[in-house]
C-alpha cells in the first residue's frame, strides 16, 4: 500500500482528537504517515538509491558480480602483475588512492586524479572528460592505458585463461565455454561496480524527513549551497556527475579536458561536474588533485565558478553540509583469486 502525505496541521488535529477519546487510533490502513520533506529544499535534490539499474545486455547476477569482484582485485591484469583496479580505486579508502594523480605501471603517472568508484553506476558518463558512456567501456580503458595497467585485450584474456578463470566466466555467462573475452571481462567488472553504492548518508535521512539528521551548521551550509548557486551544477542523486562545466580555475593548462574528446575548441577546459557524494573522504580534489583540502576546494569553486569569495564562516558551513553526504559503505572483502598451477613439463626424452 502506498503511503499518504498528511499536512502537519491536519495530523496535529487528528492526534488531538484521538487524545480526547482517551486512546490513540492508528492511521487508516495501519500505517504511520510518511515523513514530510523539510521545507526550503530544492526539488533538484534526490536521495541516493540503494540499487543501480543494469543495462539489458549486462544483467546483474550473483555469479557475474562475484567474478567482477575477483577481477577488480586481479593484479595479473597489469603488465607487471602488481596493479589492479583496486590499486587506484581502493574500496577501503572511499574508492580513491588519495594521490594528486594516479600512478600506474613503472611508477608512470597520468595527468588526472583517480575519481571514486563508489556510486559511479549513477554517472551519466565515465572519466573526467566523459569519454566512456558506460561502466563497461570505462573498465576497458585503464587495462589498456600505457600509464596505468598497460596490457592489450589479447594479453589480458590469455593471462586470465592461464590463471584458471575460464570456468568462472562460463558460470557467469550462461554456461558459455567461450565466455572468457575482453568484452565480458569488462561486463563482469561493471556488474561488480554497480554494487558499490553508499546510500544512507545523513543528508538522505534529512531528505526523507528526519529534521535531526543535520546539525545547525550543516543546515546553514545547505541553505547557502542553494542560495549561492552551487545546486545549479551539483544536483540529482549524486549532487553532480550529470553534466559538464568550464573550469575557469585551470584555463590555459595543457590538459584541455573534454576538448580532447570532442575536438571542439569550445570544450577547452571543460570537465565532467564532480559528484559530491562522500566528498569529505576523497581528497585531494579536482581533476588534477590541486586542492588539498575540502576547505580549499570550496573556496576555489566559489571564486572560479560563482565569482564569490566565501567568508571563513561560509566555508565552514558549506564543509559541514558536504560532510553530511558521506554514506554507508558496503563491506568489500579481498576475494580469493584463481591460481591454476602450470602443467608439469614432461621428463627429458619423453614427448
Amino acid at each position: 500500500m502506498s503511503r499518504v502525505w498528511i499536512p502537519a496541521v491536519v495530523l496535529a488535529a487528528f492526534l488531538a482528537a484521538c487524545g480526547k477519546q482517551g486512546k490513540e487510533a492508528p492511521p487508516a490502513g495501519g500505517e504511520r504517515p510518511a515523513a514530510q520533506r523539510p521545507a526550503g529544499l530544492s526539488p533538484l535534490f534526490e536521495t541516493l538509491p540503494a540499487t543501480a539499474p543494469a543495462p539489458t545486455d549486462n544483467p546483474t547476477s550473483a555469479e557475474r558480480v562475484e567474478l567482477g569482484h575477483k577481477l577488480f582485485f586481479e593484479p595479473k591484469l597489469s603488465r607487471s602483475g602488481t596493479i589492479a583496479c583496486n590499486t587506484c580505486h581502493v574500496v577501503g579508502a572511499a574508492g580513491v588512492d588519495n594521490r594528486d594523480v594516479a600512478m600506474g605501471e613503472g611508477a608512470r603517472t597520468g595527468p588526472r586524479n583517480s575519481p571514486t568508484v563508489f556510486n559511479a553506476a549513477f554517472l551519466k558518463a565515465q572519466f573526467w572528460d566523459g569519454r566512456a558512456p558506460t561502466l563497461e567501456e570505462q573498465a576497458k580503458g585503464p587495462i589498456q592505458a600505457h600509464v596505468e595497467m598497460d596490457l592489450t585485450p589479447n594479453e589480458a584474456v590469455a593471462r586470465l585463461r592461464a590463471t584458471g578463470y575460464a570456468p568462472l566466466f562460463a558460470e557467469a555467462f550462461g554456461g558459455d565455454t567461450a565466455a572468457l573475452t575482453f568484452d565480458n571481462l569488462a561486463k563482469a567488472i561493471a556488474a561488480f561496480e554497480r554494487t558499490l553504492l553508499t546510500p544512507g548518508a545523513p543528508f538522505d535521512h534529512y531528505l526523507a524527513g528526519d529534521s535531526t539528521a543535520l546539525g545547525p551548521e550543516a543546515r546553514a551550509g545547505l541553505a547557502l549551497f542553494q542560495q549561492a548557486g552551487c545546486i545549479g551544477c551539483h544536483n540529482g542523486p549524486l549532487l553532480g556527475g550529470n553534466g559538464y562545466a568550464n573550469f575557469s580555475h585551470v584555463q590555459g593548462s595543457k590538459d584541455v579536458g573534454r576538448a580532447a574528446v570532442t575536438k571542439n575548441a569550445a570544450d577547452n577546459w571543460v570537465f565532467r561536474i564532480a559528484p559530491l557524494r562522500n566528498i569529505a573522504m576523497t581528497h585531494p580534489y579536482f581533476h588534477n588533485g590541486s586542492a588539498r583540502t575540502l576547505e580549499d576546494a570550496v573556496s576555489i569553486m566559489g571564486n572560479s565558478q560563482l565569482k564569490r569569495n566565501f567568508t571563513p564562516e561560509e566555508v565552514r558551513q558549506l564543509v559541514a553540509f558536504l560532510h553530511s553526504l558521506t554514506g554507508e559503505f558496503p563491506s568489500v572483502p579481498y576475494p580469493q583469486l584463481p591460481r591454476a598451477f602450470p602443467a608439469a613439463a614432461p621428463p627429458a626424452g619423453e614427448p
